[in-house]
């Protein structure tokens, strides 16, 4: 069983790794998603799994576990998206 990460800012750097990737394997559908406001829609199924699997190599433990899976996400997917055309900016 692999070792569960207790520190938070390790935990959020594993977090805005996992979000890199579902950005980096899915960026027509996040630039589709950004441009008409439903990204979380188009990537509901894989934001589950990158939050399942972050989940699972997280401590418990730790304050706020789920909001730094969401703060990743911010910071990753929706910051870096901000070049995008969007009626929503």
């Amino acid at each position: 069983m692999a070792r569960h990460v207790d520190d938070p800012e390790l935990a959020f750097r594993m977090a805005r790794a996992i979000v890199s990737d579902i950005a980096l394997y899915n960026a027509d559908k996040v630039a589709e998603g950004v441009k008409n406001d439903n990204i979380f829609d188009l990537l509901a199924e894989e934001l589950q799994e990158g939050r399942e699997h972050f989940a699972e190599r997280v401590a418990d433990s730790i304050t706020n576990r789920d909001q730094l899976f969401d703060r990743a996400i911010v910071d990753v997917m929706i910051k870096q998206a901000g070049k995008i055309e969007s009626k929503i900016w």
